[in-house]
């Protein structure tokens, strides 16, 4: 699946006109980069519908040289090899537990809180199995304004108990067969969880990217 041209265009000149924002000193220039960004509000919100001043608002509150966004994925497997997964609470499918990076926290520090907000158990990240580009071969279905990557870890259990939050409903295993159909596909693909399983079963296989 490709995304349309004027989404990325647009998010490529969103993202031109934050970090034209943060460098410039001429106020001519800094007329000239928020134009920019009214504009690119307008190429993005049109075709989804939505209103361009909330989403020029959404972008104005960005600051800094423009970077994509973090999330991070955990694939934790008990000693059974069955697979750890969240019933969602916003779309009520399943997906690997994970969600943002926070801030002054590692990759590592946010997968494992990840795992405990939205399952109760306590997790070691093993692996760093991929890092997928959202626009890449393991792109989403749901278009977003934002350019997203996601790191994948293979991660083992060390305590805690199941228990769902206010982001989940339910968290259960699942053998590679019994993977739900009703996959949070724009959190977890049907991709993304094959490879999470080959890498369960080879711990050799390297690191994979787009």
């Amino acid at each position: 699946m490709t995304e349309p041209n004027w989404l990325l265009w647009a998010r490529e000149l969103l993202a031109l006109a934050q970090t034209g924002l943060t460098y410039a000193a001429d106020p001519f220039d800094r007329d000239r980069y928020a134009a920019v960004r009214t504009i690119a509000a307008r190429m993005m919100a049109e075709p989804a519908g939505a209103d361009a001043a909330e989403v020029e608002a959404m972008f104005a509150m960005e600051t800094g040289y423009a970077t994509p966004k973090v999330g991070v994925r955990a694939a934790v497997f008990r000693d059974d090899g069955a697979l750890l997964m969240v019933r969602e609470m916003n779309d009520g499918r399943w997906a690997l537990p994970g969600g943002w990076a926070d801030v002054n926290q590692s990759p590592r520090e946010s997968v494992v809180r990840e795992v405990r907000e939205e399952t109760g158990f306590e997790i070691v990240p093993h692996k760093l199995a991929a890092v997928f580009d959202r626009v890449g071969s393991a792109q989403m279905p749901t278009r977003w304004p934002f350019h997203i990557y996601r790191l994948f870890f293979v991660c083992g259990i060390v305590g805690g108990a199941a228990r769902p939050s206010y982001e989940t409903t339910e968290v259960a295993f699942f053998a590679e067969p019994d993977i739900p159909a009703e996959l949070s596909v724009n959190r977890s693909s049907r991709f993304h969880i094959g490879r999470m399983f080959a890498h369960h079963r080879d711990p050799a296989l390297p690191t994979e990217f787009d």
